[in-house]
């Protein structure tokens, strides 16, 4: 099954950390993506920039509108997601607790649906 781990988080984490706490952070992501690839679940991931470059699309009564930012105001953002395809949830949930931003943030995990299942 493939799974979709989404990071949420206050985008202000980490703005005042040292230079130290910045580069033991770094350190942390890069083991746990190596971690994460080298067990074979990875698919991808990536990190998703603020807020304030999001443009939101809705149709409405065949009328197309365009605003600047997220949909919903939260107090936590999106940040980024990692693909992966694991056994099951149970194994999903274990990987989701492992990402360091489920320390500060928290992890949503979505199952994902291909065409014909």
């Amino acid at each position: 099954m493939k799974y979709l781990l989404l990071m949420y988080a206050d985008e202000s984490i980490g703005s005042e950390w040292s230079q130290e706490e910045s580069q033991a952070a770094a350190k942390t992501w890069a083991e746990f993506r190596q971690e994460m690839a080298a067990s074979g679940v990875l698919i991808s991931s990536g990190g998703i920039p603020a807020p304030d470059t999001v443009t939101t699309v809705r149709v409405r009564d065949d009328k197309t509108m365009i605003t600047d930012g997220p949909f919903a105001e939260t107090h936590e953002q999106l940040g980024g997601y990692f693909l992966v395809d694991c056994r099951d949830l149970d194994e999903a949930i274990r990987w989701a607790e492992k990402i360091p931003a489920a320390q500060y943030g928290s992890i949503e995990i979505r199952t994902l649906w291909s065409p014909g299942s």
